[in-house]
């Protein structure tokens, strides 16, 4: 899934280079893509790519819940999308995956390279030498036995991921002055934004008791048993909406004082504040109670463009430990707020529309706590999402683009050094991150082969 036009855009402003717009991107979008729809608008997708997509429809998996789901949004004001992918994804749209005959589909193999990959082998930092002036990374030292070293043609490409490449670049002596000091790593470049401004997507599990499971709505049911309910995730749609634009304001006016909370992006432009996916199992409950028999059901509402920046930090000068994570989640009101009415507006499908009492008998909690109601106040809010947050797994941001790297992902003052990966993405998209990754990827291509060698 791609995301909103306003995203990329946004992006693009903040670092001032149209090439990362959608418009800029789109390009890139339909070149990875091979769509299962052949009668899509071909200004939008494209057929012939190495990433092929399908809908759940598409792929033959009728789930016995999607109808009533779709009621239930339908009730509430939350319409039918077309499309996810057209740039526009808001509203209720069907999950679009990466899967070929219901397995997903993995980079490796979508892109066969001709190059060669060693496995097991630790970078331990980037070479970098100063020559005639100027910082230049030359290379990779590996963490073995021998110290062995791999010395560039052209230059060095980073793409550890938002967790390890801002590790890699402070072990490396590239990032916060105080924070390679306290490690005792000798600094090379003194670049303060290395490891800040981590952003995630935050999401809030809930479980829902069927009314009627002896129907066979969801995995674990004996009655559920079409072989192509479990060729992919048991998903039909997503919905991708916008939360009270009054509330907003209020919260971010609580985080910023001194900024006019009109002139936000957040506000001044349309954008997808939040997503729910139902999923017709009851997936990794925190509650044991609760097993996979297909009596349950699983709502995650996601916080889509998070305010709140965490950041990644060494624990060591060890290439061998794993970084200091620290997200930072729902840290300011804005992202609480987003979260609170997505959730209220969950509780309202569910409960208050006729499709969703058809379905939904009651919301299951932990012993001690009360299921959501049409009056229940923000604390106890805030606290189910204390006790139940958990990540979707798209952390970025750790080397933003504009402040570690340039439009042409060269990290700022060290040349012949590049970052080709999800940590330079500088602003939250409102949408999983694999989509946006590739097409990154492609147009890093495009500028890597485009530009010659800082190597003298």
């Amino acid at each position: 899934m791609r995301g909103a036009r306003e995203d990329y855009d946004l992006w693009a402003s903040l670092v001032g280079d149209p090439r990362w717009s959608y418009q800029g991107l789109l390009p890139y979008f339909r070149k990875l893509e091979s769509h299962f729809d052949s009668h899509a608008d071909p200004k939008i997708h494209g057929f012939k790519g190495p990433i092929k997509t399908e809908s759940v429809s598409y792929a033959g998996r009728k789930y016995p819940l999607r109808q009533p789901v779709q009621a239930a949004w339908n009730a509430v004001g939350v319409i039918y999308n077309p499309d996810i992918n057209s740039g526009n994804p808001y509203g209720l749209a069907e999950v679009v995956e990466n899967r070929v005959r219901g397995t997903r589909q993995m980079s490796s193999t979508a892109y066969p390279l001709d190059v060669k990959i060693m496995t097991e082998s630790l970078v331990k930092r980037v070479l970098v030498e100063e020559r005639h002036g100027r910082k230049i990374a030359i290379g990779v030292e590996l963490e073995d036995d021998g110290q062995s070293q791999i010395i560039a043609r052209r230059e060095v490409i980073v793409s550890a991921g938002a967790y390890r490449t801002p590790q890699l670049m402070m072990l490396s002596g590239i990032g916060p002055s105080e924070e390679l000091r306290n490690h005792g790593i000798d600094v090379v470049l003194d670049l303060p934004d290395v490891g800040c401004h981590f952003l995630d997507h935050v999401a809030v599990p809930q479980w829902w008791k069927l009314r009627h499971p002896e129907k066979g709505l969801a995995i674990g049911s004996p009655t559920l048993s079409d072989p192509a309910c479990f060729r992919g995730n048991p998903i039909d749609f997503v919905a991708l909406q916008s939360v009270p634009l009054e509330g907003l304001r209020q919260a971010l006016a609580k985080d910023e004082p001194n900024r006019n909370p009109d002139e936000h992006p957040l506000i001044s432009s349309q954008r997808v504040h939040t997503e729910t996916i139902t999923v017709y199992v009851a997936q990794n409950p925190q509650d044991p109670m609760i097993a996979v028999d297909g009596t349950h059901i699983t709502t995650f509402m996601c916080c889509m463009i998070p305010t709140s920046r965490g950041s990644i930090k060494l624990a060591d000068r060890d290439p061998r430990s794993a970084p200091r994570i620290d997200p930072n989640y729902c840290a300011t009101e804005t992202d609480r707020y987003v979260l609170r009415e997505g959730l209220r507006k969950l509780r309202e499908a569910l409960r208050d529309t006729t499709a969703g009492q058809e379905i939904i008998e009651s919301e299951t909690v932990e012993e001690n706590f009360q299921p959501l109601g049409p009056n229940t106040d923000d604390q106890a809010i805030d606290n189910l999402i204390r006790r139940q947050a958990m990540t979707l797994y798209h952390p970025a941001g750790s080397t933003s683009m504009g402040k570690v790297v340039d439009g042409d992902l060269r990290v700022k003052g060290i040349d012949g050094l590049r970052i080709v990966d999800a940590s330079v993405i500088p602003t939250p998209l409102s949408t999983h991150i694999q989509a946006c990754v590739y097409a990154l990827a492609e147009q890093a291509a495009d500028i890597i082969l485009g530009i010659c060698s800082v190597l003298p």
